[in-house]
């Protein structure tokens, strides 16, 4: 585990350890920038186009300069969104897949088809944030 104590402009710091295929679950509280993280990490990648959070679509896709980012929101449903949407077959795609609110459960069901995930977990630290970064 590696922690990081950072603010938003420092988030560069931790884009760089995000390699362009992976599956990535970012867990913490609403507002503690879950969102804020994946912008930083499309505009480390290459994206130009405005990041927002898929909340009703629970899916965007974007083309970066090395890679294709997958970025999911499942606030609302957890992975059963993922399932009854048939997007859990994405994750076989060699990608970088960011997934706000991932959880355990999601992160079982990846170990069962032998696909491995990063885990960031944001909380709240002053005015900055506490990243905790599990490989």
């Amino acid at each position: 585990m590696k922690e990081f104590i950072l603010a938003q402009d420092e988030l560069d710091k931790l884009c760089v350890l995000i390699p362009n295929e992976a599956i990535v679950l970012l867990s913490g509280d609403l507002a503690s920038g879950k969102t804020s993280l994946v912008k930083a990490i499309a505009k480390q990648k290459g994206v130009k186009q405005d990041i927002n959070s898929p909340t009703f679509s629970i899916m965007q896709s974007y083309e970066a300069k090395e890679c294709k980012i997958y970025h999911y929101d499942i606030y609302q449903n957890g992975i059963k969104a993922i399932l009854q949407n048939g997007l859990f077959e994405n994750f076989f795609e060699k990608a970088l897949h960011l997934v706000e609110w991932g959880d355990e459960i999601l992160q079982q069901r990846l170990k069962l088809f032998d696909l491995h995930s990063i885990v960031i977990k944001i909380d709240f630290f002053n005015d900055k944030r506490k990243y905790e970064f599990y490989e």
